[in-house]
């Protein structure tokens, strides 16, 4: 579970709290019930509004995986590969349906699946892609809908300022009142630009993130699985696939494995000196 999006929330309220704390501002001054549920009220209203009743469900439903979504580090992904182009390489690839069996990545036991059933490669490259496109569409049809929020959010908050001033206007005889009158409309736009870029950016972004990097994963698999279709060699097929990895996301295990490598390749150079001379 990655928790960036729970400290990274937790953080920024923290650092408001602290802001209130040291220049002494009254919570109940912030918390008003009115202005809270204009900005909260509208900004879904006019998210809703903004796409189909289907997708709005399904973006609130998507809200846990932003707090808990599970990232899948690439050389997982290459190990899994690697470990069944040995197994193709040592029983064939009929052996791969019995794979299939032992996954619980849909993804996965589609692409094995059509592998041990003989689909051509171009085909299978096309299935596959189409596959990705799929799974990522409604994740990002999620992030697009708390991006939309957080446009929102901001231009209610100041529409709450602004039917709030009215009131004030309305009491000008009143100069005493004036003041916490004041203070009270300019909490909407507070709350407008607090949710905004507190909550549904955070959590746009997020699922905007998590999308990119599923879609990543599952490209890298596909590339992997179509090469042990056409019968790559187990550790050059590892290789490739660490060659497709950005170097920051591969992680200590991959780094691990090259300087092991390197360290063997070091000691056969010096064999082969010592058997020359």
């Amino acid at each position: 579970m990655d928790i960036a999006t729970i400290i990274g929330i937790l953080v920024a309220f923290g650092a408001l709290f602290g802001m209130v704390e040291m220049e002494h501002v009254e919570l109940a001054g912030l918390f008003l019930p009115a202005p809270m549920l204009l900005v909260f009220g509208a900004t879904i209203g006019c998210g809703i509004a903004s796409t189909t009743l289907k997708d709005a469900i399904a973006s609130f439903k998507a809200v846990p995986k932003a707090f808990t979504g599970k990232v899948t580090p690439p050389q997982a992904v290459i190990d899994d590969v690697v470990g069944l182009a040995e197994t193709a390489r040592a029983n064939g690839l009929l052996a791969l349906e019995q794979e299939a069996d032992k996954h619980d990545d849909p993804f996965m036991k589609k692409a094995l699946q059509n592998i041990a059933d003989g689909t051509d490669g171009d085909e299978l490259r096309i299935l596959l892609e189409d596959e990705i496109e799929s799974n990522a569409a409604p994740v990002r049809s999620a992030s697009a809908f708390f991006m939309g929020l957080g446009g929102f959010a901001p231009t209610v908050g100041i529409i709450g300022t602004v039917v709030s001033l009215t009131h004030v206007l309305a009491n000008l005889g009143k100069p005493d009142e004036l003041g916490p009158l004041i203070a009270s409309a300019f909490v909407a736009t507070l709350w407008g630009l607090l949710t905004a870029n507190f909550l549904w950016l955070p959590i746009g972004g997020k699922l905007r993130k998590l999308a990119q990097l599923e879609a990543d994963r599952q490209t890298l698999l596909m590339e992997g699985l179509l090469a042990v279709q056409a019968g790559s060699q187990p550790r050059l097929l590892g290789e490739r696939l660490t060659a497709m990895v950005p170097p920051a996301a591969r992680g200590g295990d991959a780094k691990a494995k090259g300087a092991k490598n390197k360290g063997k390749g070091s000691d056969a150079d010096l064999d082969d000196q010592q058997l020359a001379a």
